[in-house]
C-alpha cells in the first residue's frame, strides 16, 4: 500500500507543479543534447590536440637530436679536413729528397745515441695504386745490447719524425753477446705532380 500512496504522491506533485516538471524535463533533454552535441566532440577534439602536441614535441626533439648529429658530422668532418691538411703540409716530408733527408741521417743519429753499431740500411720508394702518398722503404741492420735495442725503438716512436716501424727481426750476433736487429720502416711523401 505504501507503493501505491507514493506512486500518488508523485502523480499528484507531477500535476500540481506540471509547468516545473516540463521545465525541468526540457531542460534536461536540451543539456543532454548540448552535450552530445557540442561539449563532447569538443572535448574529443581537445584530447586529439593534445595527443597531436605531444607528438609534434616528440617529432621536434628527434629533429633536434638528428640536427646536432648531422652538425657534429659536419664539424667533425671539417675538422677531419684541416687535421689531414696539417699532416701533409707540416708532418710528412714535402718529397723522396726530404724524406731521405729526415731518416737518413736522424736513424744514424739514434743509432749512435742508443750505443748500437750501424751496419747499413737502404732506401727504396714504393708507388702504391690509388693512393697520393709515396711510400719510402727503409732496412736498416744495427747490432748491440738488447738494452740498447729498446732504446732505440724508444726513441724512435716518440721522436717527432713520422717513421713506421713495419717489421723486427732480431738474431744473434756473430760474437754471441750481442744481437742484430733488421728492422723494416717507412715513411711517407706526396708525390708532386710534374
Amino acid at each position: 500500500m505504501d507503493s501505491t500512496h507514493g506512486l500518488a504522491l508523485v502523480r499528484r506533485s507531477a500535476v500540481e507543479y506540471r509547468r516545473l516538471v516540463i521545465g525541468l524535463g526540457a531542460a534536461a533533454v536540451i543539456n543532454v543534447t548540448v552535450y552530445a552535441l557540442v561539449v563532447y566532440p569538443l572535448a574529443t577534439r581537445v584530447a586529439n590536440v593534445t595527443e597531436r602536441e605531444q607528438a609534434a614535441e616528440q617529432a621536434l626533439a628527434s629533429a633536434r637530436v638528428e640536427h646536432a648529429q648531422a652538425s657534429g658530422t659536419l664539424t667533425g668532418k671539417s675538422r677531419a679536413s684541416v687535421e689531414l691538411t696539417t699532416f701533409y703540409s707540416e708532418v710528412l716530408p714535402r718529397d723522396l729528397a726530404g724524406a731521405r733527408r729526415l731518416t737518413y741521417l736522424r736513424l744514424a743519429q739514434l743509432a749512435r745515441e742508443s750505443d748500437l753499431e750501424y751496419r747499413r740500411a737502404t732506401y727504396a720508394p714504393v708507388v702504391e695504386s690509388g693512393s697520393t702518398l709515396t711510400r719510402l722503404q727503409i732496412k736498416m741492420v744495427l747490432e748491440g745490447a738488447y738494452a740498447d735495442m729498446r732504446a732505440f725503438i724508444y726513441q724512435l716512436e716518440t721522436s717527432p719524425e713520422f717513421v713506421v716501424i713495419d717489421n723486427l727481426q732480431l738474431a744473434e750476433g756473430a760474437d754471441g753477446g750481442s744481437l742484430v736487429v733488421t728492422l723494416d720502416m717507412s715513411t711517407y711523401y706526396r708525390e708532386t705532380a710534374q
